[in-house]
């Protein structure tokens, strides 16, 4: 497994990054309905275009498994592809980004406990809570700082 910041965002690999969202996103944001899921899919590829600091996890043949993005200190997006979950890439990704990016707040899905548990297990607390997400629907956010 390799972690690689990345320079250059292709189309490809924009394109790559989009199916591990995707396919993290429909295994593990089980709240989110089908027209939802491709609504957010449209503002993915921009997301990461604009991200300012974006990260990758490759597997031996070098596509990516799992990505995530920081602006400042904080941590906006973290997926890891399904079928790579449990093998301890997002611990990895986050380890790096504390170490060499110095994250220390994130926010996520209240109605996602697993990735609640993964970032509590990671050294993050609570701290913040909204009814809303921050598009304004009814999905509730954690907002979670490290110490």
């Amino acid at each position: 497994m390799k972690i690689i910041k990345i320079e250059e965002r292709t189309a490809s690999l924009i394109e790559n990054l989009l199916q591990v969202w995707e396919n993290s996103v429909r295994a593990t944001h089980l709240f989110l309905s089908e027209n939802e899921i491709n609504n957010i899919k449209q503002y993915v590829p921009q997301a990461l275009r604009d991200i300012p600091i974006l990260v990758i996890a490759e597997n031996e043949d070098g596509m990516p498994v799992g990505f995530m993005g920081i602006s400042g200190q904080k941590l906006e997006m973290l997926f890891i592809a399904n079928e790579n979950r449990g093998q301890g890439i997002g611990k990895l990704l986050l380890q790096h980004g504390i170490k060499n990016y110095a994250i220390n707040k994130l926010a996520v899905n209240e109605q996602n406990p697993l990735a609640k548990g993964f970032y509590e297990h990671m050294g993050f607390m609570v701290y913040k809570r909204t009814k809303l997400d921050e598009q304004g629907n009814p999905y509730p956010l954690l907002y979670m700082k490290k110490d």
